[in-house]
């Protein structure tokens, strides 16, 4: 079909961690065109507003030269931000910013709950990154994040054709493919590349840093675990993850977006799946 590949993934856009991200592989990467995919060095956090800059130009680029703009990945509030627009929120005052993440979550949370009620009853109380951020923009701008956000600007949703397909395959399938990826990893030098990640010596908070995985075979290479109890916390977290974002993926998208959530078996479910995206791009 001459497309594209561009990255949606958070994790899978840092250099760093091509096994750990599970980004594509060089062979695959040899197929067709990729953008975005391991061009950001992990010492950088990358924002969403960030990559949707990068996303518009790689967008732009493929159509320059004829080619379809694929884009795959699981970080909803990539996609979305790309579509809908960004929040203008004004940048945070340093002195609020650095008192914010400061606190614990907890007291974060509790903050929020008199800042921003709403915003507080919202997210999840152990969810560090958006309750600081949520608590941040409160206390800097006087406004809540939530009405920043009903104001967005610069989407390209309505300038394109967009033909979405949510892929969500049944639990039982999705949980042992999530188990079976991290056994792979291991095999594939994850903990050498963790080790490589490690001796850089970079900030514990970066978003490269608390990837999934990097913490658990950070803790069996320091010793405190063995290889065993390593894999099983990953494959947990990675399944807990997973859990969250298809919740996410079926509810929060628009609900007229295709959602791919048939009982097929593994083979059947992705060829049954591509079939049906590309029923929708020739239509």
């Amino acid at each position: 079909m001459g497309g594209t590949v561009i990255n949606a993934d958070a994790s899978q856009i840092y250099k760093d961690l091509r096994v750990v991200s599970a980004r594509p592989s060089e062979e695959e990467e040899a197929r067709a065109p990729h953008r975005l995919f391991g061009h950001v060095d992990g010492a950088v956090a990358c924002s969403a507003a960030q990559w949707a800059a990068g996303a518009r130009a790689a967008i732009g680029e493929a159509h320059a030269a004829g080619r379809l703009p694929i884009l795959v990945g699981g970080t909803g509030l990539y996609l979305k931000t790309l579509l809908d627009g960004i929040a203008p929120v004004p940048e945070i005052a340093p002195d609020i910013r650095a008192g914010v993440r400061a606190l614990p979550v907890a007291e974060a949370h509790a903050a929020l709950a008199l800042a921003d009620p709403a915003a507080a009853r919202r997210l999840h109380p152990a969810d560090t990154t958006r309750i600081a951020r949520a608590l941040e923009v409160v206390r800097s701008t006087g406004r809540p994040l939530a009405e920043w956000q009903r104001a967005r600007t610069g989407g390209i949703g309505a300038d394109i054709r967009l033909a979405p397909l949510l892929l969500l395959p049944p639990r039982d399938l999705l949980y042992r493919r999530c188990d079976e990826r991290f056994v792979a990893m291991i095999k594939q030098g994850a903990a050498a590349e963790v080790e490589a990640l490690l001796a850089r010596g970079l900030d514990p908070a970066l978003p490269v840093m608390r990837a999934i995985g990097v913490c658990q075979i950070e803790a069996w290479l320091a010793g405190g675990i063995g290889r065993d109890a390593m894999i099983d916390a990953a494959q947990r977290a990675t399944r807990r993850y997973a859990k969250r974002q298809r919740t996410w993926f079926a509810h929060q998208p628009p609900p007229d977006w295709p959602r791919m959530d048939t009982q097929f078996d593994d083979d059947e479910y992705m060829t049954e799946a591509i079939k049906l995206l590309i029923g929708r791009l020739t239509d």
